[in-house]
């Protein structure tokens, strides 16, 4: 009973595991952004022009906006006020799409998510991503690599809390592969990037000190309840793979265990099933006797001597 209750368990663990509520996660948070990004876009669908998109109330705190240029455009004369985002003439794409989508984010207070342990946010963390925008419903798409070829890009942080440790801040920069990186503040409030990713500016606290809120915020229902992403699909299939071959090996060993079980129990019932001896009373004891006599010796049939010879 025991072992089919694990072998239970095992199997079930990759489908509990899948509709168990996901944890949101930085990366997820960004797809989740994409889709409400080009559902804006789509409805006015018009190039050149900042759309700002909504989230729903689970999300309440994160700005999130869309702005569609041409990649010619993009690389001949940029974009000057983005939000925070100062683009420079120069900036390229990898690979090559005819028009592309830049994404904005103001995570407000989910910039939990980037928390960084010895440091404290003057600022709320921005982003910008850029994807293909040649399908305005496309959804879990993958970011293009865009990178400031000349001058780099400025994000200007115009909400900056007032510092009161005496200590300097910094630009930290987040990119999409979980890498931080730091660089020194420009006229008080302004940070360069030559990448996209995730900006803000922070100060270094003395005592441990998490991010501006350590709570954790679970996936938002609704139509986008059931999406997931790439890896987490693949790892529920993995796991249902391994416990499928798991279960078959299971199977397998108690099998043989059966079968090694039923051999030996008839040896036993062969071993027990022989005749018994009949027992006869020789005096006051009981002692077993055969039922048939062994077969005389020839010696005493060929062999005895006369006694009237002699």
């Amino acid at each position: 009973m025991l072992m089919f209750t694990c072998l239970f368990v095992i199997l079930c663990l990759p489908m509990l595991m899948a509709e168990s509520p996901t944890k949101l996660s930085a990366r997820l948070l960004d797809s989740i952004l994409q889709d409400y990004a080009f559902r804006a876009l789509d409805h006015r669908p018009r190039t050149g022009i900042v759309v700002d998109g909504n989230v729903p109330s689970n999300l309440n705190g994160i700005q999130v906006a869309a702005l569609r240029l041409r990649s010619g455009s993009l690389r001949k004369r940029g974009f000057s006020f983005y939000k925070e985002f100062e683009i420079p003439a120069g900036v390229i794409e990898q690979p090559f799409v005819e028009r592309l989508a830049l994404v904005y984010h103001d995570l407000g207070n989910f910039s939990s998510l980037y928390s960084l342990p010895g440091y404290t946010f003057l600022a709320p963390v921005v982003g910008l991503l850029a994807y293909d925008a040649s399908n305005l419903s496309a959804t879990n798409l993958s970011e293009l690599d865009i990178r400031a070829s000349g001058e780099p890009m400025l994000v200007k942080f115009m909400d900056l809390q007032a510092s009161n440790y005496g200590v300097s801040p910094m630009c930290v920069f987040f990119d999409l592969y979980g890498s931080v990186e730091f660089d020194n503040v420009v006229r008080g409030n302004e940070c360069r990037a030559t990448e996209q990713g995730h900006f803000s500016i922070v100060i270094e606290f003395t005592a441990p000190a998490p991010a501006p809120s350590a709570e954790t915020h679970p996936l938002l229902s609704g139509d986008n309840a059931g999406r997931r992403t790439k890896r987490e699909r693949f790892i529920i299939i993995v796991g249902s793979v391994v416990a499928g071959g798991f279960l078959v090996m299971l199977l397998a060993v108690w099998l043989r265990k059966c079968r090694r079980r039923d051999r030996i129990q008839k040896l036993e019932e062969a071993a027990q099933s022989g005749v018994p001896l009949s027992t006869t009373t020789v005096g006051t004891m009981k002692v077993s006797v055969a039922d048939v006599t062994r077969t005389r010796p020839k010696l005493e049939n060929d062999y005895i001597l006369d006694t009237d010879f002699l």
